[in-house]
């Protein structure tokens, strides 16, 4: 579960831009002593993933709804399946209802892909994780999405670990200099490389994580090879369902992709409400 306080004003940013001045809908139609209850269902299969930030969303908007789980994050749910309900004020229900499902089916969707794929490579050492491919301002909820789908987080931006690019490798002047201009920089220190000779090139310099950019898997197989435990491998570029398995019996120990951030499809979920009687 993350804490509150870093998610909190990512829910007051989407809830101003979507109410701005108020919901003149529910103010026009709704009587203001109006009381319902709504339940979120689940309309297809699929890992939950944001019902913390959805409650988040509901008490923001009325500190005075009263929310039930009938699920978790990181649950496996069949279409149809209840994952919380919300009592209380209908306007402020209908108010907060669409941003709590945005988030809910956006992170779902990423929960749900991470597992797909993350199933696809099961029973090898390999292990799914994500890249900074983020939804800007998202980020941090997207990671904690993936980890709910059961992959694993990479950096969580710049400031965390070092990454050499080809982009710094050209700046650097080669992968040594690279290495060694950043040596005293943090504990993490990976470095991207294209071919086997730069692989060679990477561990002679002393190199502990090393990212295979799109390499096939008879080259990533030739690449755990040489490398022989002496460094981590993660594999990158190019992973798709058709190639993942491959990739993962090559003997890396990461994969790594942007998809199931930054375009996996929503997970359909609905927001059904019933009325009670006014007060």
């Amino acid at each position: 579960m993350l804490p509150l306080s870093s998610y909190e004003d990512i829910v007051l940013l989407a809830l101003s831009e979507d109410i701005g001045a108020g919901d003149i809908t529910s103010e026009s139609i709704i009587p203001e002593g109006q009381m319902a209850t709504a339940d979120m269902i689940a309309k297809d299969d699929g890992v939950i993933s944001g019902l913390d930030v959805a409650a988040t969303v509901f008490g923001a908007v009325d500190a005075g709804l009263d929310i039930t789980f009938h699920a978790q994050d990181g649950d496996r749910v069949k279409k149809g399946a209840m994952l919380l309900s919300v009592s209380g004020s209908a306007r402020s229900i209908l108010v907060a209802e669409r941003t709590a499902l945005n988030f809910v089916q956006q992170l779902s969707g990423v929960a749900t892909q991470t597992a797909r794929l993350a199933g696809l490579i099961a029973g090898t050492k390999a292990k799914l994780c994500d890249t900074r491919k983020t939804v800007p301002g998202m980020r941090i909820l997207q990671k904690y999405a993936v980890t709910c789908g059961g992959g694993v987080n990479h950096r969580m931006g710049l400031y965390d670990a070092v990454l050499i690019k080809d982009n710094h490798i050209a700046v650097a002047g080669g992968i040594k200099p690279a290495l060694t201009a950043v040596a005293d920089r943090a504990e993490k220190i990976e470095i991207e490389v294209d071919t086997l000779d730069q692989l060679r090139e990477a561990l002679e310099a002393g190199a502990k994580y090393i990212l295979l950019d799109n390499m096939s898997p008879d080259t990533m197989r030739e690449a755990v090879a040489i490398t022989n435990g002496r460094a981590v491998l993660e594999a990158s570029g190019g992973i798709t369902d058709e190639t993942i398995r491959a990739v993962a019996e090559s003997g890396v120990d990461l994969i790594s992709t942007g998809w199931i951030t930054h375009s996996p499809p929503a997970l359909d979920i609905g927001l059904d409400i019933r009325l009670q009687s006014p007060r």
